[in-house]
């Protein structure tokens, strides 16, 4: 199986929407892939955040649909993870570009680099709607490669 790990900041709001979704629409496409994801700055449950995920990731998977699988807390980002990966994508350059240069250089060349605002930046039904269709794109090219 393939697999694709989406990066975010916290691993807490856009890098889960982004992975339940991916695997939500990868089984229903019949892919051989999988996603995982982790963060790159990722705080202890409690210090910044409340929970393993973000309600506004689970209140759009929620309106979509899909349900939610056991979730975990949290997870940083670590060398076995990239290892593993097939495909990384970070979702925000500005952000994640320098952070994975910074804590794994060799990687950041190799991450591909999405534009998906955080909440200081785009409300969630923006932002996800946004991931949604990135995701859907990336299906759809997974789809054309492996006929």
């Amino acid at each position: 199986m393939n697999r694709i790990l989406f990066l975010c900041t916290g691993n807490y709001y856009r890098s889960r929407f982004a992975e339940i979704l991916f695997n939500y629409l990868a089984r229903e496409a019949g892919l051989d892939w999988h996603a995982d994801s982790c963060g790159l700055n990722v705080k202890p449950v409690g210090v910044v955040n409340s929970g393993p995920i973000s309600i506004f990731a689970t209140a759009a998977l929620d309106r979509r649909g899909i349900p939610m699988p056991d979730m975990r807390v949290p997870r940083q980002v670590c060398e076995a993870d990239l290892r593993d990966a097939k495909m990384i994508v970070a979702l925000k350059e500005a952000e994640h570009r320098k952070l994975m240069e910074s804590l794994h250089p060799e990687w950041a060349a190799r991450t591909t680099y999405w534009h998906i605002h955080d909440l200081d930046m785009a409300h969630p039904g923006e932002a996800l709607a946004e991931l949604e269709c990135l995701i859907k794109e990336l299906i759809d090219r997974l789809r054309a490669a492996n006929p």
